[in-house]
């Protein structure tokens, strides 16, 4: 179930009050007349399934609440009621199944942003994974991928892709572009840091590494995993499992790929500098391909759930 809370001008209050009223799945209606103060009017809460979620999402910003008044939602994570036990029975569709898009553009607009911290851990976890591919260490890999924050932007970018958002997009494709190139500079001048202190050498990295040697010699693959793991990471997104996320993350070879193109630019190695960019541009392309078509897989199939559901009522 989800939680909204509104706030209307006392003049329109009617209006969505019957909107609501009127959206099957809801319940818990409660009218709160004049006590909101900024902006001033009438509070309005109410329960609805999550499977009816969206559509009355989009029937209250139609009706303008989110432009002269305010719309808040909250997951309820435990509803002890027969009312709420109905209203989910009778809202068509699963809840499981249902995309919350508002919910997911704003979440993808705030993990797709270019910022300091954004910047802070793809700089930190490149600089993981470029102790682990010299070191040839296994867990430090993982631990780098764990830590990189890169799906938010490729999230992003397939959410701007399917609901046709230039500015999303954009903005997605900044924080990839800059946030890889910026964390690579800097990793590149780590490498050089730590060779300078004797902790990483040429021989290291040119080396057998039988843990690590996949990260810059991609193959088919690499392609078929980071399109699996891109729709894993879009069905926890739209579903509100965000712990298969950390299972997504140590799944692809984003971040360890542009660690060692980082290191073996330090040392001029220039065959595993293009075969891990060109492990990093597939693992890229894969999430993002996966993520455009899961989004619309998932939109077409709940536009036919909600169409059977409806013509049973």
């Amino acid at each position: 179930m989800l939680h909204l809370r509104l706030i209307v001008p006392a003049d329109r209050t009617d209006e969505v009050v019957r909107t609501v009223e009127h959206t099957v799945g809801t319940t818990h209606l409660v009218v709160l007349p004049g006590v909101a103060r900024n902006p001033a009017g009438d509070v309005v809460l109410v329960d609805v399934a999550r499977e009816a979620g969206d559509a009355l999402l989009g029937e209250l910003r139609a009706l303008g609440v989110d432009t002269y008044g305010s719309i808040a939602v909250e997951n309820i994570d435990l509803s002890l009621s027969k009312r709420a036990d109905k209203a989910e029975e009778e809202a068509p569709g699963e809840g499981a199944d249902a995309v919350l898009w508002e919910h997911l553009a704003e979440a993808t607009h705030e993990e797709s942003t270019l910022s300091v911290t954004f910047l802070a851990f793809l700089a930190i976890a490149t600089m993981i994974a470029a102790c682990g591919v010299v070191l040839d260490n296994a867990i430090l890999i993982v631990g780098a991928m764990a830590v990189g924050p890169e799906f938010g932007p490729l999230a992003g970018l397939s959410t701007a892709l399917v609901q046709r958002a230039p500015r999303l997009a954009a903005r997605s494709l900044i924080a990839l572009v800059v946030g890889f190139v910026v964390a690579m500079v800097l990793t590149t001048g780590f490498g050089v840091l730590m060779d300078a202190f004797g902790l990483f050498s040429k021989d290291q990295l040119e080396r057998p590494r039988p843990n690590t040697d996949f990260i810059w010699k991609p193959d088919m693959f690499s392609f078929v995993v980071a399109l699996l793991a891109g729709v894993a990471g879009t069905l926890s997104l739209t579903s509100a499992k965000s712990g298969a996320l950390v299972g997504v993350a140590i799944s692809v070879t984003t971040v360890p790929a542009a660690a060692n193109a980082a290191v073996a630019l330090g040392y001029g190695e220039i065959r595993q500098m293009w075969g891990s960019t060109e492990q990093l541009l597939l693992n890229l392309a894969g999430i993002v391909v996966a993520g455009t078509l899961t989004l619309l897989a998932q939109k077409y199939l709940w536009a036919k759930q909600r169409e059977r559901a409806l013509g049973r009522t």
